[in-house]
């Protein structure tokens, strides 16, 4: 794959990097800036990006991608145990394993479109995860979640002379990952960097043109004699390999795998994060991502001790009824802000976050262009 891109995404690159990598000063304002939050933010911001490659692009939406979730932390896991706690093999072996399983599932569930697709890919989902729960114990340790323990073979380690004192960590030739510090966040930040660009690549490659044509009108290509089959299938099972990569970065950063990591709440989970981003855009669904990952963390501990020094320069008159209110948005309420944000941004911006940026660029654009139109967006943005 050639390094072809333009100038402008280039540009893009680099800054979508600078970012990632100085989230630590930059969240420090909002209060995010710890290890742990912001490895969320880049792993469930690939899980994100590679969803937004099959619904952003195709059209196609499936409510079963945290199936893959949840074998990439298996896979992972798996490979801890038995051969070593480097996190390159269990990343790779994830990967694997997902692309697998995608291509089975896209093999069956592409046969049909619209919400036939949805449902089987929320039937297969629903199937895996009640495999794991409680038919597939041996592999998976049901309810309980699969986990390390010290008689766990680890051939790898064990021939190379590795410590054996205690539950070993996951590492990266000696950097310790697991445990929520700023090693393991940046090993996810670069992970997430990376797919970015594989991501741009594909969004301006002429499989992504021909993905955006089944998009715009898929009886017309079949008319033409075209195949579709080859490219969606591809297009799945790229995202559930993004998916299967998440997962195991959710084990690297915390090693364990539990069947609740399946559960259809967290394919509805990425499919909100896409659609709040901007579907079909590049950077959209990862700002959903974190968007979504701050009000689950930072917001949810707001309470109305909080709001009271929040608001304490109004007037008691004012300042208890407006806590009052606002504290049914806040701490256990923190869905129902959410949501409301998610109505007002589908209502007022079908584009999502990014294209209220859109928006936004427009109007200053227009304000220094001495009066003259602003040129149309293209409907299929992907900044």
């Amino acid at each position: 794959m050639a390094l072809n891109l333009s100038k402008q995404d280039w540009l893009l690159f680099l800054g979508f990097a600078l970012v990632v990598l100085t989230m630590p000063i930059t969240l420090q304002p909002l209060g995010a800036a710890y290890p742990a939050l912001m490895q969320k933010f880049c792993i469930f911001g690939i899980f994100a990006l590679g969803f937004n490659i099959l619904f952003g692009l195709t059209g196609y939406l499936s409510f079963g991608h945290a199936a893959f979730i949840g074998i990439g932390s298996y896979a992972a896991v798996w490979m801890f145990k038995l051969l070593t706690m480097n996190a390159l093999p269990a990343i790779f072996f994830s990967m694997i394993v997902a692309g697998l399983v995608a291509v089975v599932i896209g093999y069956v569930a592409l046969r049909r479109s619209g919400i036939y697709f949805s449902i089987l890919t929320l039937a297969f989902a629903q199937m895996f995860y009640n495999l794991a729960y409680s038919v597939l114990t041996p592999l998976t340790n049901g309810e309980t979640g699969l986990q390390l323990t010290l008689n766990d073979p680890r051939m790898l380690d064990n021939m190379a002379g590795a410590a054996t004192g205690g539950l070993p960590r996951v590492e990266l030739f000696g950097i310790g990952l697991s445990g929520g510090g700023y090693a393991g966040f940046y090993f996810c930040a670069v992970i997430l960097i990376l797919c970015f660009f594989f991501a741009i690549k594909i969004f301006r490659s002429p499989f992504g043109l021909m993905l955006r044509a089944l998009k715009s009108n898929q009886n017309r290509m079949r008319y033409t004699g075209f195949n579709n089959r080859p490219y969606l299938l591809a297009a799945f099972v790229i995202s559930g390999v993004y998916a299967g990569l998440a997962g195991s970065l959710m084990a690297v950063t915390d090693p364990l795998a539990g069947a609740e990591r399946m559960q259809w709440t967290a394919s509805g989970e990425v499919v909100l994060m896409t659609i709040l981003g901007g579907a079909g855009t590049l950077v959209g669904p990862i700002l959903g991502a974190a968007v979504i990952k701050y009000f689950e963390n930072i917001f949810s501990a707001f309470n109305e001790q909080t709001l009271h020094r929040i608001f304490d320069f109004l007037p008691d008159s004012i300042e208890n009824p407006l806590v009052s209110v606002l504290s049914l948005f806040v701490g256990e309420g923190w869905h129902l802000t959410l949501g409301v944000i998610f109505v007002l941004i589908v209502i007022f911006l079908p584009g999502g976050i990014m294209e209220g940026f859109r928006r936004l660029s427009g109007l200053f654009n227009r304000g220094g262009g001495g009066g003259k139109p602003a040129v149309a967006s293209h409907p299929q943005p992907a900044e």
